[in-house]
């Protein structure tokens, strides 16, 4: 609906045709004036013309006031908005249609911002989506890749049995055959399994649930099943542990993945005859724990690959599945905690640390 003027009485046109009107009556008046002054005819007009000229200059200064300018820099912000730059608002005020033309830009210069605001948050969050997406096919692709690569092997060795059971007549021949089958199989499982559950942590699927406990009690159990009840070991077990119990904020059921990786880990690596030994400290409001093993040191340049999936080192006797450690470091570093590996005279030593809460 348009707007009516007919109560302003600030318009620009009918201040134009008010000025215009006050000029004529000035141009009329001053003549009768400058005509009857006491001078020759001649310098009368000479002075009612001074008088015309300073009159022009002076509505030459109304006009940039009141018309020029605005509509300059009424164009000045009008290039800026379609170049989309709102940072420059329009500063032309009155209550003419100057001001209003003004008014209405600012206002369709701030929405026009917020529209683009708007528009870039939901682009981003459009990259986000597709970035994810992106990196969730990846994950899928690595899955299947790395499934299929772990798997040649058992799947091998279970038809190889298999086909050899089928004309195998030996009876103890058999029962050989189909242990190897029954542990291939069991192997492809905990593969599988433990696979699935690094994706899981690795995409975020699955969350940590943290709680209190006593780490230096529940480092006792671990290692008890894990170590104490060997009656095979051919190694030597030290510890050194906090004599009072430590208390620690984390998700219990994971610290055990990463206790039973480390331990078992160190266990497959030490030397017959060897020490393995476990460690607790604490230092400056933190849990350090370390756990060390007599045996071949892991070449240097290879350290900071050990905690990729599917490594493994061909200069161990370590035959997991190449999960264990990364398993590890997705857990502690879903934490934020400081972890690693590093060679130590006659031996190599896996640490992390993680805060005391009391």
């Amino acid at each position: 609906m348009k707007k009516s003027d007919s109560g302003n009485v600030f318009t620009v046109r009918k201040k134009i045709l008010l000025f215009s009107k006050l000029m004529g009556v000035l141009l009329v008046v001053s003549y009768i004036i400058f005509t009857r002054l006491p001078f020759g005819a001649d310098l009368s007009f000479v002075i009612w013309l001074a008088f015309v000229v300073i009159l022009i200059c002076v509505i030459d200064l109304w006009m940039a006031r009141f018309i020029s300018r605005p509509v300059s820099e009424l164009n000045d912000a009008a290039r800026s908005m379609a170049d989309l730059d709102f940072s420059r608002p329009c500063k032309v005020a009155g209550r003419d249609e100057w001001g209003e033309l003004s008014h209405s830009l600012n206002v369709m210069a701030k929405r026009l911002q917020e529209a683009f605001s708007k528009l870039e948050q939901a682009n981003r969050l459009l990259e986000r989506d597709v970035e994810q997406k992106k990196r969730l096919l990846a994950e899928r692709k690595e899955l299947t890749d790395s499934l299929s690569h772990e798997m040649k092997t058992p799947l091998g060795v279970i038809r190889a049995y298999a086909e050899g059971l089928q004309d195998e007549t030996d009876e103890a021949k058999r029962r050989k055959y189909e242990q190897v089958i029954l542990a291939e199989t069991e192997r492809m499982n905990n593969l599988i399994t433990t696979l699935l559950d690094l994706s899981a942590l690795e995409s975020g699927a699955t969350q940590l649930h943290p709680e209190r406990f006593d780490f230096v009690e529940f480092l006792e159990t671990v290692a008890g099943r894990l170590l104490l009840n060997t009656p095979d070991a051919v190694f030597g077990l030290q510890y050194e542990l906090p004599e009072q119990p430590v208390y620690v904020h984390t998700d219990r059921g994971r610290m055990e993945q990463v206790l039973n990786n480390l331990i078992v880990n160190a266990k497959r690596n030490v030397r017959p005859g060897g020490i393995l030994k476990l460690s607790l400290k604490v230092k400056d409001g933190m849990l350090h724990f370390s756990v060390y093993n007599e045996g071949q040191p892991i070449p240097q340049e290879t350290l900071s690959k050990i905690w990729t999936k599917f490594y493994r080192n061909r200069h161990t006797t370590y035959s997991g599945s190449g999960l264990g450690l990364a398993i590890v470091a997705q857990i502690l570093s879903m934490q934020h905690f400081q972890y690693g590996a590093a060679n130590r005279p006659g031996g190599v030593i896996f640490y992390f640390s993680l805060p005391i809460v009391t």
